[in-house]
């Protein structure tokens, strides 16, 4: 066309071309003919912009979409609300999040209102960028501006769910949508996110019901939707029903991809059979499909699980050959197949991986400590947790098991309590849910092996039946703990009040609180909130008046953040006058109060309509070098115009006026 005389270069043509680029992410030849067409005099238009943008939208290029945006703002072409999508989705596709909001804010400051694809552009940036919690924030927020969602909204949400652990709520969204029907109908991605859900809880039957609700709606599954089903068959072993569902996959039509393989690997090594992961691997590599760490990583563990370790290493040094540098996964596997079978050498595996440049995480310590522990090796062991916190890995609850079982398991006594004091002074909880049997066992051996436990040790049962719900356990092993002569301090007391409260037990409470007065114990800022809380349950203000009054004398002592506590409880339970009281002893106690003291007081005095005083603490806060807000004066503006008090109102505009004005200066600086 470019060789013929009459040619002339036309928009639409240019636009198709770097349309047809942008699909196939050829953005150096996008970019030429947007050059090419200006040399050619053909000016660029809102369509050319908005096919250049998209183009590097679909290959991640952000920054380039958003210059481009600002080129066409030079250009004096107005960009609609397709290009501001098109920009959002380029920060969002490259996990921008919040360049997107930023996006977002500057199409509404813009003039260009967001529409619901706008939206779900935003959601799926924040989703991307494993913002979770903001997603659902901006959810309620759509709902709050009575924006509707559809579905493509309610699978973002469903993820997001899905992705924090929330799964019934989850499954939820999944039965509204479909009740609702029409554009909130589920589809593909909703039954899938509602499998992996299920999946995730161990619920393989759910799963499976899933799935074949999906069939009955006509929904034809896609190989995600198939590879979800076969992982949580693979996550409970269940390789005969995992082969079955790969089988399936294949015959409609669908070619397994290396997430399908993956599973079915993982099923047959969780089920001890390693040399059918073996084959399905082999059958892997036959059919073209590459296999990728996690596919090795499946299948070191399908051997190191049944104690094969020179199989296991063989694959290691297969995986190497193919160009697959292992990862700490690897390494951790490995150790923690160590113990399993014949005796290899740990340190040789601690020494590939330092020499491969792999730095240990705290899964891959417990398995090494493990398996050191399991063999009678305790100096190594000890030697290992030692490296382990002088590189600053930080322990959890399943590295002290391991120490404390493990010190248990050799006799030696002293150091698991050593262990059990150091994991009490690191606030970690002493059990995981599901390990409140083996730490009872742990208890009852202490006792009989001569060892007497301590006040520590008592208090970490405690801990351990309060967070299982179990109260009368826990009030058990506090009566043994004085029946054996061992006075309990402020944190056993604090410990066990707070099992008594979430069992809406308070009269229990008030009985500890009693028992410490009668033997001089001193009350800590964790029994005072448990207390009061108890207090306010049994609307008991009378005697949260009378120990409020015995805090007084320490307030120079006590922590500025209980005492906020004790001014909100006042408030909530209406009782101003002493709220407003405690408030000014507090000032005369000479403690130093920051902003968090005034917002609780401006919060409940505005509750109860007590605008004056809120606008004398507001002077107060002023006075005392605290920066207010034009918002803060805002607030009690109605109530001043509703008694036409004109002095105050005068003030009330006067002040949002002059801090609007500071406000604009600063941000001007």
């Amino acid at each position: 066309m470019k060789n013929q005389n009459v040619y002339r270069a036309r928009n639409d043509v240019y636009n198709m071309l770097i349309r047809l680029h942008a699909r196939h992410n050829r953005t150096d030849q996008a970019r030429g003919l947007f050059f090419e067409m200006q040399e050619w005099r053909c000016k660029p238009d809102a369509d050319t912009y908005n096919a250049l943008i998209n183009a590097h939208g679909r290959a991640g290029q952000w920054r380039w979409a958003m210059n481009i945006m600002d080129d066409m703002l030079r250009a004096a072409i107005p960009p609609s609300r397709s290009t501001y999508n098109n920009v959002i989705s380029a920060c969002g596709s490259s996990g921008r999040w919040k360049e997107a909001l930023e996006g977002c804010k500057r199409m509404t400051d813009n003039g260009v209102g967001p529409d619901l694809v706008t939206h779900n552009i935003v959601l799926s940036a924040l989703k991307r960028g494993s913002q979770y919690l903001k997603a659902l924030s901006y959810f309620e927020l759509m709902k709050r501006r009575g924006i509707s969602p559809d579905t493509v909204t309610l699978n973002i949400v469903i993820n997001c769910l899905v992705k924090l652990g929330q799964y019934a709520k989850a499954v939820d969204v999944f039965n509204s949508m479909r009740e609702k029907g029409g554009e909130c109908a589920p589809d593909i991605v909703t039954y899938t996110s509602v499998m992996h859900a299920y999946s995730v809880c161990g619920q393989v039957e759910n799963c499976k019901a899933i799935f074949d609700m999906m069939l009955s709606e006509g929904l034809k599954p896609n190989t995600i939707s198939y590879n979800a089903l076969i992982g949580a068959y693979a996550s409970h072993g269940m390789h005969v029903e995992a082969f079955s569902v790969f089988n399936t996959l294949k015959n409609s039509g669908f070619r397994p991809d290396v997430v399908s393989y993956t599973s079915l690997i993982s099923a047959y090594g969780r089920s001890g059979k390693p040399e059918k992961a073996q084959e399905i691997f082999c059958m892997m590599k036959q059919n073209s499909c590459k296999p990728n760490i996690v596919s090795y990583n499946a299948l070191i563990d399908a051997y190191g699980s049944e104690g094969k370790l020179a199989e296991a290493l063989n694959v290691l040094r297969e995986m190497e050959r193919d160009g697959i540098q292992p990862d700490v996964i690897t390494i951790s596997t490995l150790l923690g197949a160590c113990s399993r079978g014949q005796i290899v050498n740990i340190d040789s595996i601690l020494s590939a991986a330092k020499c491969r440049g792999i730095e240990l995480n705290t899964i891959a310590y417990n398995s090494a400590i493990g398996s050191y522990l399991n063999m009678g090796k305790d100096e190594k062991a000890l030697q290992l947790y030692r490296s382990m916190r002088e590189k600053k890995v930080e322990p959890d609850a399943a590295t002290f098991n391991i120490l404390i079982t493990g010190s248990w398991k050799l006799g030696k006594y002293d150091e698991a309590l050593k262990f059990l004091d150091e994991m009490m002074d690191l606030k970690i909880p002493l059990s995981k849910e599901g390990r409140l049997t083996e730490a009872e066992s742990m208890f009852t051996d202490m006792k009989e092996n001569c060892c007497c436990p301590d006040v520590v040790t008592y208090t970490a049962m405690i801990d351990l039946y309060g967070a299982a719900g179990n109260c009368e356990k826990a009030w058990d092993v506090f009566q043994e703990m004085e029946m054996n002569d061992i006075q309990p301090d402020a944190i056993a007391y604090s410990s066990l009040m707070k099992p008594f409260n979430r069992g809406w037990q308070p009269e229990r409470v008030l009985h500890l609180a009693k028992l410490m007065k009668e033997k001089g114990v001193p009350i800590n800022s964790a029994a005072t909130f448990e207390i009061l809380s108890s207090c306010s349950m049994l609307r008991d203000w009378r005697s949260a008046s009378e120990f409020i009054e015995k805090m007084e004398p320490s307030f120079g002592y006590t922590s500025l953040g209980l005492l906020n506590q004790v001014l909100h409880f006042l408030g909530k339970s209406g009782k101003l006058d002493s709220m407003m009281k405690l408030f000014y002893k507090i000032i005369a106690s000479e403690l130093h109060i920051n902003c968090g003291t005034y917002l609780v007081l401006l919060r409940h005095l505005l509750a109860a309509g007590k605008w004056r005083k809120y606008i004398e603490v507001l002077q107060w806060m002023e006075d005392s070098g605290i920066q207010t807000s034009s918002q803060m004066y805002q607030k009690a503006l109605p109530y001043a115009l509703k008694d036409n008090s004109e002095d105050l109102i005068g003030l009330i505009q006067g002040k949002m006026g002059s801090l609007k004005h500071c406000n604009r200066l600063s941000n001007s600086m």
